[in-house]
């Protein structure tokens, strides 16, 4: 129980090594969108839901795995030290 806590906490602590709530909530919305995705195909078109929603799940997603990946590669760059000739 105790480990499934310290997991949990860990999205909200701001350790490099830690999971990042960025990620977590970029994931949910990406398999929440094609999941919303795959149960419209199948349905009518009356009861599918607003443009404006999915795409604002979409652009969340986006931004959160998209935020994710540029920290990563900012923090990769800064950290190279120059060598000098």
């Amino acid at each position: 129980m105790k480990q499934i806590l310290n997991f949990i906490g860990g999205f909200f602590s701001s350790k490099p090594d830690s999971p990042s709530m960025k990620r977590l909530c970029g994931l949910l919305c990406t398999l929440f969108l094609c999941y919303t995705m795959y149960e419209n195909s199948k349905t009518d078109e009356h009861t599918q839901p607003s443009v404006p929603l999915v795409e604002s799940v979409a652009l969340l997603a986006f931004g959160c795995l998209g935020l994710t990946s540029a920290e990563v590669i900012m923090k990769k760059k800064k950290e190279e030290p120059k060598t000098e000739e």
